[in-house]
């Protein structure tokens, strides 16, 4: 087994069964949908236009492409649907490492290629952002291949695996044919989704976002910087925004919604369902710079005789971010907050125990209108892990959860 570089092939003379010149390669394609590593065909470059030669057919690719039929069986190429041009498609390109969890640029890809049943086989290895391929290149066909090859070999070699690498497809018709998807990307942190994301170009984010799961989606715009946030959610279409704000924590998609013009919130509103609509609809009736605008109403809240058997099943079905189960809260027939229950009490305390039993002291709250400056101080002198929000009649309204609060402490920076 041995390796070809992709700017080594294009361009090679093509011979046909006789042996006669029948023209020179000018793409390299992957059938996706087929397979995502092995060459299916190449495109030829002839007097009588260009040709598709499948890669089954040739017989040898040393000192140029040999095939094992006539130029006559090598039909017109008049388009390529379905298939990934590597050269048009793939050089010069960005594409996303999820190994490095980076975008790189593509100078040149790697084949591994050996010989299956007598035929040459070609897959791709990877591809190389280095400056190893991008010389290649550069120096292919002004300098000798010897002293080319000679060269190279002193230059360290900077290359992706190509099971690490997530193509971007900015057309979405391209994408279904490609069948081209992020579930490598998807299964990184969403703080590095949102790193990567960002340093993408519009058209790329939205590609992505539309590709993503609505869950994943959802976790990684809510690590974008706002403005990147505001840009992405106005450059897809209203169902699809709304399906992502659905998953969104409702405190992050009502800050996000408040930020975008009234007309495009209330097309994104209209696309929610109603439960979810109804939560970050009350949200954005709430100051931003003030605990209700802060807070997230996702939360778990018991009756005052409630046990830890109680806790623990409401904690199973709770589908909430894990910060808000740092704390169950308790409350009276009204609504009003009377406790609050540190998870660890609960994991300690033997089944059955009196939630109001291990109620922490002091309680501690702040009113809907409380500053940002008031409540953030609140968690710095008591180090809490959730900050319970009231109204005027002491009614549990929702909690802050340290993340909300650097979340704003971050947009001030």
């Amino acid at each position: 087994m041995s390796t070809l570089a992709l700017s080594e092939l294009l361009g090679a003379t093509v011979y046909d069964s006789t042996g006669a010149v029948r023209g020179r390669v000018r793409e390299v394609a992957l059938a996706p949908q087929e397979d995502r590593s092995k060459i299916a065909l190449l495109i030829v470059k002839t007097s009588s236009g260009n040709r598709l030669l499948p890669f089954s057919a040739v017989s040898s690719i040393n000192g140029g492409v040999r095939a094992s039929n006539s130029v006559g069986d090598w039909v017109q190429a008049d388009g390529a649907e379905g298939l990934l041009l590597l050269g048009r498609d793939l050089l010069d390109q960005q594409v996303i490492d999820v190994h490095g969890r980076k975008v790189v640029r593509v100078n040149d890809v790697d084949f591994y290629r050996d010989t299956v049943s007598g035929r040459p086989l070609l897959k791709v290895e990877g591809v190389d952002v280095g400056a190893r391929g991008a010389i290649r290149r550069l120096l292919k066909g002004v300098v000798p291949a010897g002293a080319l090859r000679a060269l190279l070999q002193r230059v360290p070699q900077r290359e992706i695996p190509w099971d690490f690498v997530d193509l971007i497809e900015t057309d979405p018709a391209r994408r279904v044919k490609l069948k081209i998807s992020h579930d490598r990307l998807a299964k990184l942190h969403p703080a590095d989704i949102a790193d990567i994301v960002e340093e993408l170009a519009p058209d790329e984010r939205e590609a992505v976002f539309e590709t993503l799961d609505e869950e994943v989606a959802a976790e990684a715009m809510e690590e974008l910087e706002p403005k990147v946030q505001k840009a992405v959610v106005e450059s897809l279409d209203s169902d699809r925004a709304a399906d992502i704000v659905e998953e969104m924590e409702p405190d992050a998609a009502a800050d996000l919604l408040a930020d975008l013009p009234e007309e495009r919130t209330a097309e994104i509103l209209v696309q929610m369902e109603p439960e979810e609509r109804q939560e970050v609809a009350e949200l954005l009736e709430f100051r931003e710079n003030t605990a209700a605008g802060r807070m997230t109403t996702e939360f778990i809240a018991l009756p005052l005789a409630a046990t830890t058997n109680e806790a623990i099943e409401a904690m199973r079905k709770f589908e909430g971010r894990m910060e808000s189960m740092s704390n169950v809260f308790l409350i009276d027939s009204h609504g009003t907050l009377a406790g609050a229950v540190p998870l660890a009490k609960i994991a300690l305390a033997p089944l059955g125990t009196p939630l109001l039993a291990l109620s922490q002291e002091p309680l501690i709250s702040c009113q809907e209108d409380a500053k940002e400056k008031d409540f953030a101080e609140l968690f710095d002198k008591y180090n809490l892990l959730t900050l319970p929000v009231i109204d005027q009649k002491n009614h549990l309204m929702g909690v802050i959860t340290p993340d909300d609060v650097i979340n704003m402490l971050r947009g001030k920076l």
